[in-house]
This record gives structure tokens, sequence and C-alpha cells, in this order.
């Protein structure tokens, strides 16, 4: 019996542009509502700090659990091979 290789899934280049512009225009939103919420109440830059803070936190903790998520199913797709090898 022949053994091959696993294929590895190698994410694209699209895969990390089109994930970088998400977070880049979320943000940005985020930015100009707090930006537009303080020249409205015409307060000090809190609301756009802080929006801004609030989407790119949310955002690290979004990828955070993605990652985890992930390894997860890569680390019990390789206990499943290697239980398969030994048998």
């Amino acid at each position: 019996m022949k053994l091959t290789p696993p294929r590895l899934r190698v994410p694209s280049a699209d895969d990390s542009v089109l994930r970088g512009m998400d977070i880049a225009l979320t943000v940005g939103v985020f930015f100009l509502i707090g930006f537009g919420i303080d020249s409205w109440l015409d307060t000090t830059p809190i609301f756009s700090i802080s929006l801004t803070l609030l989407a790119a936190i949310g955002f690290f903790i979004s990828m955070k659990y993605r990652y985890d998520e992930k390894m997860d199913e890569l680390e019990a797709e390789r206990a499943e091979r290697a239980a398969g090898t030994r048998r």
C-alpha cells in the first residue's frame, strides 16, 4: 500500500487581503460614526476613540477565536491521521 503525503491547504493571498480590508474598513466606519457623534454633540473625541478601540478589540478577539477553532480542527485531523497510521 502506497502512502501519499497529506495535502496542505495554503491560504491564498486573496483571503488575507480581503480579511485585512474588512478590518480596515470596519475600524474606519466605526471611527467615522464616532467622529459624527462627536461633531453632533460637540464633545471631545471620546466617541471617535472609544468606537475605534471597540472595533479593533472586537476584531482581535474574533481573530483569536477563529485561530483557536482552526487549530483545534487541524489538531483533531492530525490525531485522526496518527491513529489511522498506527493500525
